[in-house]
């Protein structure tokens, strides 16, 4: 099979790969979509080939960490209850040791033993067909297509762990900084569960793109103070909440600042820092600051039934759908961040 593997320096390429043949716990999942996500830029843009997805051979690994399809092969040692061909399936793309505290509640990825992710040190879902352990498996709902699916498995996930750790409600005010996929699902999420949006975002295209899924004011931060602008829509008080998902500092200290006191901030964006002022920012404004990353096994299938209960249209994130033949333009084009989310279906 042909699958997209990352080279760095903003350079990939469809590299030959054996089809995969389960081992006696794993499972081959027929790929049907498989998202891009911000953190596939990482390795799209690297200088240095460490900060490359490498296997444990030290070759580049095929990407994509959202995977969404169908099981075609089980291994010897798989029980029905676990996987069976034919079952429509998303992948919780870690593998830990499988036995501490972490692994056993869900949490491979904070595994003290060492991990694997699949798509970045481990073979992804950019291509035809993808092996995973069988305990990795989330089922995907009839009520849902593939391309939300593999949203759910990275992004969409990401959104509402993030939320859900919030304690979002009726009628509290959620700033979210940067509208990029993670951004835009929490964007809808929010206001499935009854929240009012304001979305901040340097892209007029992504600030559209939340506006039409509900949020009540976008924010172009290169033109107007966002503080400001937040504490005006909040009769001077601040927002509730405030979710970072651009990573940029100067996005993260905006949403420490425009956040009322009693409220909580919740970090999601990667990378970069953030220099606050202690006092001020958040010791006398009584300010809560947490930080998320990604979701467990059972929030990944709690974020699924959440969107089909909710009817929430998660496909309409996806602004741009390629074959992997087009992975080049694909990656080109999200590099510049003015596109919604793209999908690769196969």
């Amino acid at each position: 099979m042909k699958a997209v593997v990352f080279l760095g320096d903003r350079t990939l390429e469809l590299r030959a790969f054996p089809d995969p043949t389960p081992g006696a716990d794993e499972v081959v999942i027929e790929i049907k979509a498989s998202g891009m996500c911000g953190s596939d830029l990482n390795a799209y843009r690297a200088k240095d080939i460490s900060a490359l997805g490498l296997g444990g051979d030290g070759n580049p690994v095929i990407a994509g960490h959202e995977p969404s399809g169908v099981v075609v092969a089980v291994g010897s040692e798989v029980g029905e209850e676990e996987a069976y061909v034919g079952q429509r399936v998303m992948d919780h793309h870690y593998k830990g040791c499988g036995s501490c505290e972490h692994c056993l509640s869900g949490w491979s990825q904070l595994c003290g033993e060492g991990i694997v992710v699949y798509g970045v040190t481990g073979h992804g879902a950019h291509a035809p067909y993808m092996k995973v352990p069988a305990s990795t498996l989330v089922t995907l709902p009839d009520e849902l297509s593939f391309e939300t699916g593999a949203a759910i498995s990275c992004g969409t996930g990401t959104a509402y762990a993030a939320l859900r750790r919030l304690n979002i409600g009726e009628a509290d005010t959620l700033a979210i900084f940067g509208q990029g996929p993670v951004g835009l699902s929490a964007t809808q999420l929010a206001i499935a569960m009854g929240a009012r949006v304001i979305a901040v975002d340097i892209s007029q295209e992504r600030r559209l793109l939340a506006q039409s899924f509900g949020a009540e004011e976008t924010i172009d931060p290169t033109s107007t103070d966002p503080i400001e602008a937040i504490k005006e829509l909040t009769q001077g008080k601040g927002c509730h909440f405030s979710l970072d998902c651009s990573g940029a500092p100067q996005a993260r200290i905006a949403a420490v600042r425009s956040t009322r006191t009693w409220g909580t901030v919740c970090f999601v964006g990667e990378g970069k820092d953030v220099t606050l002022e202690v006092s001020p920012d958040l010791l006398r404004k009584q300010l809560t600051i947490i930080g998320s990353w990604t979701f467990s096994k059972q929030g990944q299938a709690d974020c699924a039934a959440f969107v089909a209960k909710n009817e929430i249209q998660v496909d309409k994130l996806f602004t741009h759908r390629f074959k992997l033949d087009q992975a080049e333009e694909a990656y080109r084009l999200f590099d510049q961040q003015k596109m919604g989310k793209g999908v690769f279906l196969m």
